[in-house]
């Protein structure tokens, strides 16, 4: 009996091999046989595992052909598969899958529905470790999709239940995930706040490095939000050498994100250095040269380069949210400075004459005028009549009030130590 298992197994372990081998020439076929090797009748322990290949196989080719519709139909076909096997190994093949349908472009929606799917099953087969980790999946697919209600109620209800169960490495993964949601909310003190429940979470366990990259990024995002670009930098080179080690494509955007800190840390002339690097010459590419193209056109100071840059690269700058706001600002912060270098010989100037200067529709300079003046960067005032702008000079501070103010609180204090001593003769 023991020879003839052994037989049945092997045979199973040598038909997955051979379907393995005619999948190199013929995709079909090895489908095919993969999937008649999945579905036999043999669940002993090394048939179980040449099942577990046969499926990461079948997933990997479903993957490449781009059939996300026999990715979302083969976890139906395995649910007998997962009621004869432990729950550990049930977790990880539906990851694998759920993992192998992302890598097939414009599938986010089937990516949702899947995981919906997955998780009422779980609820039905009370799988809570695989439930809780396909909705924290789905949790990130909502923020994917800018769903952000969906995806907090969600994150909140996750929150409560997986601190119950103390699972370290799932809460740090849910904080993150928090984090990132209050980010895009652009609600700070949240967003912090989780991202500091993250770091605390993952002081307790040993982190994997992908973990460790993850929290660092997000630890950078928000230190350039708050304008300290210095220490965002050390976040990103920190996720960016963890990233780098695993080969993930994390690694570009933390790049990038390097980048940007010099360039908005008014650092620009690093960046061609940075690039130059054994780590950063890894990694040359359509996003590196958007980057280099930036910081060339703000050493130059030139609104017009910066324009024709950021309209040129428009689809490796404004696909990501994080540089176009931060770009955005540059952006401002330019052309505010443009502005205040030409107006400062006058006294009175002509705002057509501004505008041909700086090379910018009137309308949109005249908004930027009005703003710096309410924002009290310039002290002048706008003659729309005459289509000009008056700057005045700047005021030497009245210093008589406030030391008047000094005075009359100095004798009050007087006046009473002297009432209060009088009291105590008395």
């Amino acid at each position: 009996m023991a020879m003839e298992t052994e037989s049945t197994a092997g045979s199973l372990a040598e038909r997955v091999e051979h379907a393995v081998a005619l999948a190199e020439t013929d995709r079909e076929g090895g489908c095919t046989a993969l999937q008649a090797a999945i579905l036999a009748e043999a669940y002993e322990t090394e048939d179980v595992k040449a099942k577990e290949e046969a499926i990461a196989k079948l997933c990997e080719l479903y993957a490449a052909m781009g059939n996300a519709d026999a990715l979302q139909a083969l976890l139906d076909t395995l649910k007998p598969f997962f009621a004869k096997i432990a729950k550990a190994k049930v977790a990880k093949i539906v990851r694998g899958v759920l993992e192998s349908l992302s890598k097939i472009e414009g599938t986010v929606e089937r990516q949702i529905a899947l995981c919906q799917s997955v998780v009422e099953w779980a609820q039905q087969e009370k799988r809570t470790y695989l439930r809780q980790r396909v909705q924290s999946r789905l949790a990130s697919l909502y923020l994917f999709k800018e769903n952000y209600s969906q995806a907090i109620t969600l994150i909140n209800a996750l929150l409560s239940e997986v601190k119950r169960l103390d699972d370290k490495l799932l809460l740090v993964e849910i904080h993150l995930l928090e984090s990132k949601a209050h980010h895009a909310l652009m609600n700070m003190p949240k967003a912090k706040a989780a991202l500091t429940a993250a770091r605390t979470a993952a002081n307790a366990i040993y982190v994997p490095p992908a973990s460790q990259g993850a929290i660092d990024m997000q630890s950078g995002i928000l230190h350039a939000e708050e304008k300290d670009y210095k220490t965002a930098y050390s976040y990103f080179f920190e996720a960016f050498e963890q990233f780098s080690s695993l080969d993930d494509p994390r690694a570009m955007a933390c790049l990038k994100y390097m980048l940007l800190s010099k360039i908005m840390g008014d650092q620009a002339e690093e960046v061609n250095g940075l690039i130059n690097t054994k780590g950063g010459l890894k990694y040359v590419g359509p996003e590196v040269e958007a980057m280099k193209a930036v910081a060339a056109a703000y050493t130059t100071r030139s609104l017009h380069d910066f324009e024709a840059v950021l309209e040129s690269h428009k689809e490796s700058l404004a696909a990501d949210r994080i540089t176009e706001s931060h770009f955005k600002s540059l952006y401002d912060t330019m052309m505010q400075h443009n502005l205040s270098r030409i107006i400062e010989p006058y006294t009175r100037v002509q705002i057509d004459y501004i505008a041909k200067e700086i090379n910018l529709p009137q309308p949109l300079v005249e908004q930027k005028l009005s703003q710096m003046i309410l924002d009290k960067k310039l002290n002048g005032t706008l003659d729309q009549g005459a289509g000009c702008l008056d700057i005045f000079e700047d005021a030497a501070a009245d210093t008589v009030y406030p030391k008047a103010l000094e005075t009359v609180a100095s004798m009050s204090l007087v006046v009473d130590r002297l009432h209060s001593k009088a009291e105590q003769l008395a």
